[in-house]
């Protein structure tokens, strides 16, 4: 694969995973990789998750992590992470709609969740690299109507972060759908694709 500079792999492979049902055999590493909200979904309700005492590893099922925490039914859980999955997939904005959305006006706000380097590399035009000053001028002047869109690698972390502008009041926040990476093969082909040395 071809390098680029600051130690990113262009790419322009994808590697399609086959999703078997969520049960209770399922291990938390493939529930957090297909459900990438489950992690605040199941912290947000049983309190699983957040501290060491209630920390679990992605080698252990969802029928051990149910059992060691007060013997939860299994299939509750399941049900309650397949419930915040579908409130997450309304936080979603596809990378076409973005597209669509920067041509109008106002456009949307784009928030750059990456590191400084990789907002360097390959950028969305107009968007602006999230810092935790960035998000307090957000909140004292952002009108809390207007299309706020943040986005990431490839989608992974950038729902957290629009469900908390979400439950701050910004009801239009929406995580961009794969990230920058689904961005450049479905809506902008001259964004370079790119792949960082430690991801999979």
């Amino acid at each position: 694969m071809p390098r680029g500079r600051d130690g990113f792999i262009f790419d322009t492979m994808v590697n399609p995973t086959a999703e078997a049902p969520l049960d209770g055999s399922t291990r938390m590493g493939e529930v957090l990789a297909r459900f990438p909200g489950a992690k605040r979904a199941l912290f947000a309700r049983y309190h699983i998750g957040g501290c060491k005492s209630c920390a679990y590893d992605d080698a252990e099922t969802l029928d051990e992590v149910c059992a060691r925490n007060e013997n939860l039914p299994v299939a509750e859980v399941v049900g309650h992470i397949l419930e915040a999955h579908e409130h997450d997939q309304s936080l979603l904005i596809e990378p076409s709609s973005l597209a669509a959305a920067l041509k109008a006006s106002p456009a949307p706000r784009l928030l750059d969740l990456r590191t400084r380097e990789e907002h360097e590399a390959v950028v969305l035009p107009g968007s602006e690299l999230f810092s935790n000053d960035l998000l307090q001028s957000i909140f004292a002047t952002e009108p809390k109507d207007r299309l706020i869109v943040l986005y990431d690698h490839k989608g992974d972390r950038s729902l957290d972060a629009c469900a908390y502008l979400v439950g701050h009041g910004f009801k239009n926040a929406r995580a961009l759908r794969g990230g920058i990476d689904a961005y450049s093969q479905e809506a902008d082909s001259s964004l370079p694709r790119y792949q960082l040395e430690f991801e999979d």
